[in-house]
């Protein structure tokens, strides 16, 4: 029987689809969120599980011709989604809650970032390529231990119930910060990483500042007046929708021609777009089929065939690995929680919004494909950094139920209506 690429592919896209949703059932039933479902399978399908019980089967279903086509269509679905998360930042989270955010969020990224580069240093002779400068290899690193998952965590809290809680409310507001910071941070070093010359990246840098500066200062306004003339923004023609996503793809191409990545100018974009009048729910609802349902899967299965758990090997390599889950939790966990107690969150309180912003999940993942391809991290430290963020996205759900259980919730709900004005 012939094979057409075709064929491969809709076998490829049924078998990823199959095993994300089978382990999705398993996720649920442990109080876990999907993506960790996803991650896994992608992991299963990779040589780290089929490729060793089963060869043959793993060679036939994705064989080495057939990547760039996976790797394309996991890209377009990264596009989608990266601007469906810039269409959940919402800068009312903000409002009222500016100090404590902006203080959370940005010692929730030095620590770890420190920690990270200060990694770099010791792993330098051992992990980092020759071909590689140690400026790009060590502010990776940083980056990647300081990442968290904005839509996993807004996820979690919805599930939890707590989106509309003291501790939902900050936690959700500091990712929307640091996903910002983050992803602007990465793009720093994405120019470094791809420039031959220090002017190379300054020119990169520069046309990234100026694209951004008109997206916000000139389109973000224009988006805000057509959306106002929108007859019923929450329901979107088919005309509306064929524009957002032309010029979506125009964004997502400016940034990648620009040097960065495509990635970074589908958020700018979604960022940008109006939040009123659910034109941006309505917008994401109608994507979110595609986009996380369909090619999101295919991303976690590409990822999990570059993921190769054979590559940590030894009491070394799987000592190194722990290391990087504790120096992560300790940077990012232990940063918020300090933070947060600085600006008078009490402890328990503060230890919740710690553990939220140690999630890592999609994010993560995002962050270390992008340094996989530009060849900043091998395969081995990829590998590394994948299980510790599977590791600290697991242990997420199970230790926020014991630091903040539901009778803090319910405590909270009391005390707001006990302090409410009476009619």
């Amino acid at each position: 029987m012939h094979f057409t690429t075709l064929t491969l592919l809709l076998a490829q896209i049924a078998a990823i689809l199959l095993v994300s949703r089978a382990l999705g059932w398993v996720a649920r039933a442990f109080g876990q969120p999907l993506v960790i479902a996803e991650m896994i399978g992608g992991i299963l399908l990779g040589p780290s599980l089929l490729g060793a019980v089963w060869p043959y089967g793993y060679a036939a279903l994705f064989p080495a011709s057939s990547m760039p086509v996976l790797q394309m269509l996991s890209q377009l679905g990264l596009v989608l989604f990266m601007f469906m998360v810039g269409l959940e930042l919402d800068p009312t989270l903000l409002r009222g809650r500016q100090r404590a955010s902006i203080l959370i969020s940005h010692t929730s990224i030095v620590f770890p970032f420190i920690l990270g580069v200060g990694s770099a240093w010791l792993l330098r002779d051992s992990y980092k390529s020759a071909s590689v400068e140690f400026l790009p290899f060590a502010l990776f690193l940083g980056i990647a231990l300081s990442v968290t998952a904005f839509p996993v965590l807004a996820r979690i809290l919805s599930e939890r119930g707590l989106m509309q809680s003291r501790v939902g409310a900050i936690a959700i507001a500091c990712a929307a910060v640091d996903d910002v910071t983050a992803w602007c941070l990465l793009a720093t070093v994405v120019a470094i990483a791809k420039a031959s010359a220090m002017t190379d990246a300054l020119w990169t840098l520069g046309l990234s500042a100026l694209f951004s500066g008109f997206m916000v200062l000139a389109a973000r306004p224009l988006f805000q007046r057509l959306g106002q003339r929108l007859p019923k923004p929450s329901e979107p023609s088919s005309s509306v929708v064929v524009g957002v996503l032309f010029l979506l793809v125009i964004s997502a191409g400016i940034t990648e021609a620009i040097g960065i990545h495509a990635l970074f100018g589908a958020f700018l974009f979604g960022a940008c777009l109006p939040k009123q009048g659910g034109f941006a729910q309505a917008l994401a609802e109608k994507l979110e089929s595609v986009a996380v349902l369909l090619l999101m899967p295919l991303f976690f299965a590409y990822s999990g065939i570059r993921t190769q758990i054979g590559l940590v090997s030894g009491v070394e390599e799987w000592a190194i690995t722990l290391g990087f889950i504790l120096v992560a939790t300790l940077g990012k966990f232990g940063g918020s929680t300090i933070a947060a107690r600085v600006t008078g969150i009490r402890w328990r309180e503060a230890s919740a919004i710690g553990v939220l912003m140690n999630t890592r999940g999609l994010m993560e993942l995002i962050v270390l494909n992008v340094g996989l391809d530009l060849g900043v991290i091998s395969p081995t430290i990829f590998t590394m950094l994948v299980i510790m963020a599977l590791v600290t996205t697991i242990a997420t759900t199970p230790i926020l139920h014991w630091v903040y259980p539901d009778s803090e919730r319910a405590r909270e709900l009391q005390a707001s209506a006990a302090t409410a004005p009476s009619s």
